[in-house]
């Protein structure tokens, strides 16, 4: 099920976002896209509208799954995200999931992101990406 908007967990407003860059979609629309979508977190850089990833400047390919995970915990960094909420929201339109696959997920992303420590599993709960590693 989809949560409602009551429900949702807000932003920190100490995450790093970056400003927004010039480009077609600005020239389109005649606006820039919105700052929220752009991350830049230690080696990292997220843009989540552009779905590019990078660490260090070189590529992450993730699959569209692994993207909304990273999603979730980014945008909710420092906060536990219990296991029933991140499945809830990454497989929304699932009329079944297996048991296992938010952990594989998991551990797909940590292992792309050659994460340092950054993705915390809170046992019993969820998970977290942590504001330092």
């Amino acid at each position: 099920s989809v949560l409602s908007p009551q429900h949702r967990i807000p932003r920190r407003q100490t995450d790093r976002r970056l400003p927004a860059a010039p480009g077609p979609a600005k020239a389109r629309k005649g606006r820039s896209r919105p700052a929220a979508s752009l991350w830049q977190i230690g080696l990292y850089r997220f843009d989540f509208e552009a779905m590019e990833f990078s660490r260090e400047g070189r590529p992450i390919a993730l699959s569209p799954t692994e993207q909304k995970l990273l999603r979730l915990l980014v945008e909710n960094r420092g906060r536990t995200l219990p296991r029933e909420r991140l499945l809830d929201r990454i497989w929304a339109d699932a009329a079944f999931v297996e048991p296992n696959a938010l952990s594989v997920t998991v551990k797909r992303l940590r292992d792309k992101l050659e994460d340092p420590g950054y993705i915390k599993t809170v046992y019993g709960v969820g998970y977290s990406w942590a504001v330092e590693p």
